[in-house]
């Protein structure tokens, strides 16, 4: 058994992964760290979920010295995974001082310039927003030992390749590339060639991915049943954590304000909504404050939220990449995890280009009935009932219960409070605007031309002007490519 004593980590990042509980690597890790820790060239084929954070976290914070400035750079697809990566590597870097700095679009560039102040180590940053700071001359790439790549597919999805060879193009010397990407385009594979001397290929298997902890399910539902199926799921299941994914922004805001209006704890995000707001949902969804969260792919992207019991594709997803990260969001740590896909009957061909992509059978699954709902709240009840009788911080009612068993027998009495506790489903009118179902033909990848292949693509939608007078273009979180008249 493998564990990360056995890899000759600095006595800094060996107590720092102790503290995080990190024992034995993840098969990406094991495979990827002895090759990174020897400073070679590395391209890493693996999904969201399999831990890929740390397989280049550690070996970048290695070659970390804490006085040289920034010397560490990870480019990302969205801002999401570029907080989300920070957060990681301040983690695991805390023990050795080193500090990492995210940079991305939607925050105020002059903050940002203002933190550089302070001489980060490491930047986990967007490439659009990056590009910025060069051209401003806030952020200098020629101290840079090692820059990652993570999720590069996705980046070339986005439209990001040519920032990220301009972004290269700007380090000097000599340097370590570490690539990250769930598949492997021509693209891509020219960017290597490009840019990454000798690197070794490691890969982790569909097989090992931590789906295999999640049950997937489908149910075919025509569009206008969906929001009361959901609703009806919802309360037969109980979710303890549950990401509703739609395909669009409006389909968001849609289904939280139907969730919100039936009665459920429910918050969205999406590329409309203020980062800061965002951060709050996630932040509130973290603590347990809310317990559903709708979603868009991309603004949900690389989140990494433990207690996530229960995802639900509202809208199935546009590519078997998507459905991955979208059911990579549950199952994680070990725990079980319940993935559900809804699907109309022109959709059906659909679902098999993902299953046959995935290798998983999903289990189709009957839609509930009015007499399923039910039972699931009375077991709902039931739960909460025991739940409070195992805290045994009922002496207070005790009196009156034995008051009102001098007139009444138990039974009739506890089946009372039973009906009177048990929630009755809600068929509140609500107004879900219908989508087209997707087409089971695949769009061939066309580089930062295919902006069709994903979810939440609307145009219009918001403008971000901040970013030195260019505009980004929100799909989610995303930055529109910059011009092309660029100097080198």
């Amino acid at each position: 058994m493998v564990k990360f004593s056995d890899f000759g980590l600095s006595i800094e990042l060996e107590k720092a992964l102790s503290n995080m509980g990190f024992e034995e690597p993840t098969p990406i890790q094991a495979q990827a760290l002895p090759i990174a820790l020897q400073g070679k060239d590395m391209i890493g084929q693996a999904q969201t979920g399999t831990g890929k954070t740390t397989a280049f976290g550690v070996p970048l914070l290695e070659k970390i010295v804490k006085e040289d400035g920034i010397q560490g750079l990870v480019l990302a697809p969205t801002r999401e995974l570029a907080v989300q990566v920070a957060e990681e590597l301040n983690r695991i870097g805390q023990v050795k001082g080193i500090r990492t700095l995210p940079i991305y679009g939607g925050q105020d560039i002059g903050r940002q310039i203002r933190a550089l102040k302070n001489r980060p180590q490491i930047i986990a940053a967007t490439p659009g927003r990056l590009i910025d700071h060069i051209e401003r001359r806030t952020i200098r790439l020629g101290n840079i030992k090692t820059a990652v790549l993570d999720e590069a597919d996705e980046m070339l999805n986005m439209g990001f390749i040519e920032d990220i060879e301009r972004i290269l193009g700007e380090i000097e010397g000599e340097r370590q590339t570490l690539l990250f990407s769930a598949t492997m385009p021509k693209r891509i594979q020219a960017l290597a060639e490009k840019f990454m001397h000798e690197p070794e290929i490691v890969k982790v298997k569909a097989k090992e991915l931590t789906v295999k902890n999640i049950e997937q399910t489908y149910m075919e539902v025509h569009e206008k049943q969906k929001f009361d199926v959901l609703c009806s799921l919802l309360d037969i299941q109980s979710p303890e954590l549950a990401i509703v994914f739609g395909r669009t922004k409006r389909r968001v805001d849609e289904v939280v304000e139907g969730l919100i209006k039936r009665g459920y704890s429910a918050e969205g995000i999406h590329g409309d909504i203020p980062q800061a707001k965002r951060d709050q949902v996630i932040r509130r969804f973290k603590d347990q404050t809310i317990d559903i969260m709708v979603a868009t792919d991309v603004a949900a992207r690389g989140l990494d939220i433990s207690g996530v019991s229960h995802v639900y594709n509202f809208d199935i997803p546009q590519d078997p990449e998507s459905y991955v990260h979208r059911i990579g969001r549950t199952g994680r740590a070990g725990n079980k995890g319940l993935a559900v896909t809804f699907v109309s009957p022109r959709e059906i061909d659909h679902l098999k280009i993902i299953e046959n992509v995935t290798k998983t059978k999903m289990n189709k699954q009957p839609v509930p009935s009015f007499k399923d709902v039910l039972a699931g709240n009375q077991q709902s009840t039931i739960n909460r009932l025991m739940n409070t009788i195992d805290k045994n911080d009922n002496n207070d009612y005790k009196r009156i219960a034995e008051t009102l068993l001098e007139d009444t027998d138990s039974v009739t009495l506890l089946s009372a409070a039973l009906k009177l506790l048990t929630k009755d489903p809600d068929v509140t009118p609500v107004k879900i605007t219908a989508v087209e179902p997707l087409r089971t033909k695949k769009p061939k990848s066309g580089g930062g031309r295919d902006r069709k292949r994903y979810g939440d693509r609307s145009r219009g939608g918001s403008r971000d002007r901040r970013e030195g007078g260019k505009e980004r273009r929100e799909g989610g979180s995303r930055e529109r490519r910059r011009p092309r008249n660029r100097t080198k």
